[in-house]
């Protein structure tokens, strides 16, 4: 084994991978300063981003350190002694409570150097602690399947006839104060309110519903881009969930013939909270509101993460390290834009540089950013909070969205004076977005002059690698669909099935890009007036891929389904 000192100063499980020439040096540091910067351990992050398979991690670690080795699939999930281990411990240090026979409690880990957290459960529960070394994803998988079972039971059991009995619901419509639902922390509908936000945060939702119907009641979470009924209260409790949930945010609770907007933070953990934005709106059966649920986590999530491919990420960083231009980002909503601007915003976020962001609202605050809120009824609008940037000796603006030709035309007077100015747009492509900018009344030379890089995007669903089956498709429809005849030879195609780990046999989702660059060629082509399909055609000979080429791309990897590049690329 190579003993250098910068072999010597690595962890240890570091040091195995490049003694067994898993990977190499540069690949080794690369990945420890990736798993530090995104805060897991490393064994973690080697097996999330697949850059070794976690079967051949746990085998080898299990053999070096001398610790069994253990199958999760043999085992039953619901013997877990899960109360016998602290939850905070638990996803501290990804170590799972497995089984306890009299004072010795086996523990499944995926790194067994980390003696620290066995030393810490041994501490917390005074019993001889064992380590056995499981899969690194499927150990994720369960811890976070056991904290989400326990920490967040069943929305159905919290509406159970028993549940019900403690709630006062004979005169719903009375007017509630703030300390009607601040005085107990124990109140059957903050607990519902609380589990449900909870609920939604285990599960990755990005979005919360409660809705207010004639007879019923409804709370749907929206999951990978897709809404999914999960509780449907009783229809008279619902002022008082609205009530709850507007003390939460600071609204007026009286209030209920006008829309409101608020937000509040949840603390989670000690190294983790997490902002929701809440928006009402009176509607005839009621206040319906929704809740955005804003990681700040999301916005670090690093380049590697957004989904590029190899050319996209080259030519993305090219334009984000020039000193001026313009780079716009277009989809419809939920495509993932505003992380994509964030992203940028996070590797340009240097002390040399003054960053400016109109945002509205500001979803998530990034230090060292000066963010500022538009807000029309103070009269600060996209464009006077642009005109004051640009007399605060700026480098970067970002513009949460160019809604009107005013906000258009500083932004392009911006990008054309020596700023780099990030923007986005709500068109389908990235050619169709110069001529709504065209259409806009934005002149055509001012466009070619200004505008560097477009990027087109939409985030379709990952199928779920434990339940996903194969399936046969004929070979003239994958023509029809868009592959090649060299494609479709030997093509797997893959569908979703469904199981405990998934929804509806997806689980995360995965970016679909179409990058556009601004070269003198098709800048002539604007300025002679070419309309979205000319430059598309020009566009695609110099090297752009379409969105729907890069979804085609990704059901060749098995990564996601064909059902679902249809659902999100075709028109």
């Amino acid at each position: 084994m190579d003993t250098s000192p910068q072999i010597q100063m690595m962890p240890s499980v570091a040091q195995l991978l490049v003694k067994e020439q898993l990977l190499d040096l540069e690949q080794t540091e690369t990945a420890i300063e990736r798993a530090n910067e995104n805060n897991i351990p490393l064994v973690f992050f080697i097996v999330e981003n697949e850059i070794i398979d976690a079967d051949i991690v746990a085998n080898l670690l299990a053999k070096d350190f001398g610790v069994p080795l253990f199958d999760l699939d043999c085992f039953d999930r619901e013997c877990l002694p899960l109360d016998i281990v602290n939850d905070r411990l638990i996803s501290k240090h990804k170590a799972l409570p497995l089984f306890a026979r009299g004072d010795h409690l086996f523990i499944a880990i995926a790194d067994p150097s980390n003696q620290i957290g066995l030393d810490e459960i041994k501490f917390q529960t005074g019993m001889s602690v064992h380590g056995v070394v499981v899969e690194a994803n499927k150990l994720n998988d369960w811890i976070k399947l056991a904290i989400s079972a326990k920490e967040s039971e069943s929305l159905d059991d919290f509406l159970s006839d028993t549940y019900l009995d403690e709630i006062d619901i004979s005169n719903d419509e009375k007017d509630l104060s703030e300390e009607d639902f601040e005085s107990a922390d124990d109140a059957p509908v903050v607990k519902f309110v609380f589990k449900v936000l909870l609920d939604a945060i285990h599960k990755s939702a990005s979005d919360i519903h409660f809705e207010p119907y004639e007879k019923t009641y409804r709370v749907r979470f929206r999951q990978d881009g897709v809404l999914h009924e999960v509780a449907a209260p009783p229809i008279t409790l619902a002022s008082r969930i609205a009530a709850r949930l507007k003390v939460m945010s600071r609204l007026d609770i009286s209030e209920r013939r006008i829309p409101q907007d608020g937000r509040f933070k949840m603390n989670i953990s000690r190294h983790q909270a997490i902002d929701f934005r809440l928006s009402t709106c009176p509607t005839v059966n009621g206040e319906k509101i929704v809740m955005r649920i804003l990681d700040p986590e999301g916005a670090k999530l690093g380049i590697q993460a957004l989904g590029f491919e190899e050319e996209q990420e080259k030519l993305f960083l090219k334009h984000i390290e020039q000193p001026q231009g313009m780079i716009l980002v277009t989809g419809p909503t939920g495509s993932g834009k505003t992380v994509t601007l964030y992203t940028a915003l996070n590797l340009l976020n240097v002390t040399e540089r003054n960053i400016s962001t109109a945002e509205d609202p500001v979803e998530i605050k990034l230090n060292g950013v000066n963010q500022v809120n538009i807000n029309i009824k103070t009269g600060l609008t996209f464009p006077k909070a642009l005109r004051s940037f640009l007399r605060q000796d700026p480098d970067i603006i970002m513009i949460g969205e160019m809604r009107d030709l005013e906000t258009a035309e500083i932004g392009i007077k911006a990008a054309q004076t020596g700023h780099m100015v990030l923007s986005t747009l709500h068109t389908n492509s990235a050619p169709e977005t110069l001529t709504r900018l065209v259409n806009m009344g934005i002149p055509a030379y001012n466009i070619a002059s200004s505008v560097s890089l477009i990027i087109a995007q939409r985030l379709a669903r990952r199928l779920c690698k434990k339940c996903k089956t194969k399936t046969k498709i004929p070979r003239e429809e994958l023509l029809l669909e868009g592959f090649s005849e060299e494609d479709v030879d030997d093509l797997v195609i893959y569908k979703p099935k469904g199981c405990a780990t998934c929804t509806g046999g997806y689980k995360g989702r995965v970016g679909l890009f179409e990058l556009l660059e601004v070269t003198k060629d098709l800048g002539d082509l604007i300025m002679e007036g070419g309309g979205a399909l000319e430059i598309a055609k020009h566009a695609e000979k110099e090297g752009m891929q379409s969105i729907r080429k890069t979804g085609l791309k990704q059901i060749m990897l098995g990564v996601t389904s064909l059902e679902e590049i249809n659902r999100v690329t075709k028109d």
